[in-house]
């Protein structure tokens, strides 16, 4: 069993800058990968970057792509999304998931555990 605490939200500008952390719980935490996803009022949940066991693989939506950077660090037991140049559109409450695999993956239904999500609000 994982528990997941997503911390780092907040109210920013369009154009600023916020760092997710997402602290997991338990020993196994350098077996799973790991990922974010975010969901805006009336939408989907949709993928935004994942990374693999060793931190080695990643990978991003389209949309946030040489925006956002996925990192973790292993003996802290945590994941992190670095958010530059946010837009509005940035706008939804942002999950930590994560599934025992050394893989990375996109689809939401792949995670066996998810966090509680952090709200990000980008004011334009």
């Amino acid at each position: 069993q994982v528990q997941l605490v997503e911390s780092g939200g907040g109210l920013v500008q369009a154009g600023g800058s916020l760092r997710l952390s997402c602290a997991a719980s338990g020993r196994t935490f350098s077996t799973y990968a790991m990922a974010w996803f975010r969901q805006a009022p009336g939408k989907e949940r949709e993928f935004v970057a994942t990374i693999d066991w060793s931190g080695g693989n990643t990978d991003y939506a389209g949309s946030v792509k040489g925006r956002f950077t996925i990192s973790r660090d292993n003996a802290k037991n945590t994941v992190y999304l670095q958010m530059k140049s946010l837009k509005p559109a940035d706008t939804a409450v942002y999950y930590c998931a994560a599934k025992r695999s050394m893989g990375t993956f996109r689809y939401f239904g792949s995670y066996d555990y998810w966090g509680q999500g952090t709200q990000v609000t980008v004011s334009s």
